[in-house]
């Protein structure tokens, strides 16, 4: 396991209990780096939606636990967020959450010489996810090949 991966579950551990406690949702848990700098983001969602006290609340028993047991190596910067409207979806309950909802999908190579499209998530596995389109069209893109899938919205 990488040591990104690590990094990550072992934060997810620290925040399972968190979560329970406030009767929050742990919707993902990242270790990136970006414009030189190390980030720690968690992404925590509820019935509602989250608030700046809610991150705030989170951001400092996390932070306490990080500090307890060290074992970032790296300097980083934490944050607590809302996953926010483009949430995307990683998890099997994001999938469930999300049928029959509009998504919007990136792609790493092109299929049909497109490598985006927006469609009505209709069915997925570990291998594939189909979108639904009018006409009652579908397409089945193999899941190695989805950089990102996320809800879709309309302003």
């Amino acid at each position: 396991m990488a040591k990104r991966e690590v990094y990550e579950s072992k934060t997810e551990a620290l925040l399972m209990p968190l979560m329970e406690q406030h009767r929050f949702e742990l919707v993902d848990v990242e270790f990136v780096r970006e414009a030189g700098n190390w980030f720690l983001r968690a992404y925590i969602d509820k019935p509602g939606g989250i608030t700046i006290d809610d991150c705030e609340l989170i951001s400092r028993a996390l932070s306490d636990e990080l500090d307890e047991k060290n074992f970032i190596e790296e300097s980083y910067i934490l944050e607590v967020s809302s996953p926010g409207l483009g949430r995307p979806l990683k998890k099997e309950k994001d999938f469930i959450r999300s049928q029959g909802e509009s998504v919007e999908v990136k792609l790493f190579r092109p299929v049909d010489k497109q490598k985006e499209f927006t469609g009505i998530l209709k069915a997925w596995d570990k291998d594939t996810v189909t979108l639904g389109f009018e006409e009652e069209a579908v397409l089945t893109i193999e899941r190695d090949n989805i950089a990102l899938i996320r809800l879709a919205f309309d302003f």
